[in-house]
């Protein structure tokens, strides 16, 4: 079922994923948003999307509820990073010019896609792109790790990547963030202190991770080897394209551009309604 959903009759590729100071993360999970609306009206073919944020602390809903929230942000806007609250669960992770963003869209129109298996797709084509490393890739909860999960990727117990889903209107957006390069721990040490700074030893209902740093690291870092993001691309494109020959590089058509700049207001109008709280 796997190869089934990676094989699709045609890909549409969003290229991204080069740095650009002027595109926020809000815009990300809009577009998101609205090619799932797209593709499970039938609409649009399979979408892969590629994407990078300068240094922005993406919160999940449950972050919100910290409660000395104010303080946790204050700390990142010193640190200089942007701070948003995407649009489904998980909790803070790190984007910066280091780290690569896939989505992976998939119609849900004739068949339904479970949960399982939207995250065993996204392992399966990460595990490939990275198989001339020759890591031994392990897939599981790395628990001290920032917005642990049960399909964190890692290797000897350092965490890389984490993957997260949304569903919406008949389509599977399935998430994934790549550690490339820079360090770890010292994206992991920065989403520490926000929780320091945010719960202030309170104790809560809700958990928060007791994060470790030294179990979070770049590939560059597990590799030993000085990898970019074109290093990452040009795998990308070449596993794609291992498993669909059709594949069709594109930007958001106009009607598409059009239901955009609602979704990404909504986006904009929940995060001004979070913060105001």
């Amino acid at each position: 079922m796997i190869n089934n959903l990676l094989k699709q009759a045609q890909w549409r590729v969003i290229d991204q994923s080069l740095l650009n100071p002027a595109f926020e993360a809000k815009q990300s999970f809009a577009i998101d948003d609205t090619l799932c609306r797209f593709v499970g009206a039938g609409r649009s073919p399979a979408i892969a999307r590629t994407w990078v944020h300068p240094k922005t602390i993406v919160l999940g809903i449950q972050d919100a509820r910290l409660p000395h929230l104010k303080e946790g942000l204050d700390f990142l806007k010193s640190q200089q990073y942007s701070v948003i609250v995407r649009n489904s669960g998980g909790l803070a992770v790190v984007l910066d010019e280091g780290v690569w963003n896939l989505s992976f869209i998939f119609s849900e129109r004739e068949t339904r896609i479970s949960i399982d298996e939207g995250f065993e797709t996204m392992v399966a084509f990460i595990e490939a792109m990275l198989a001339p490393y020759r890591l031994n890739i392990e897939v599981g909860e790395i628990a001290h790790s920032y917005c642990p999960g049960r399909y964190d990727m890692s290797v000897n117990g350092r965490k890389f990547a984490g993957i997260s889903q949304r569903r919406l209107r008949q389509a599977v957006a399935v998430q994934i963030y790549l550690c490339v390069n820079g360090s770890g721990s010292e994206r992991a040490r920065l989403v520490q202190h926000f929780y320091q700074e945010a719960l202030k030893g309170e104790k809560t209902k809700l958990a928060y991770p007791d994060i470790q740093p030294d179990v979070m690291a770049s590939l560059s870092e597990i590799t030993g080897q000085a990898l970019t993001m074109d290093d990452i691309m040009t795998a990308f494109y070449k596993t794609l394209q291992q498993h669909n020959s059709d594949l069709i590089s594109s930007a958001l058509t106009p009607e598409e551009a059009t239901s955009y700049e609602k979704d990404y207001l909504r986006m904009v109008e929940r995060n001004d309604k979070t913060f105001s709280l």
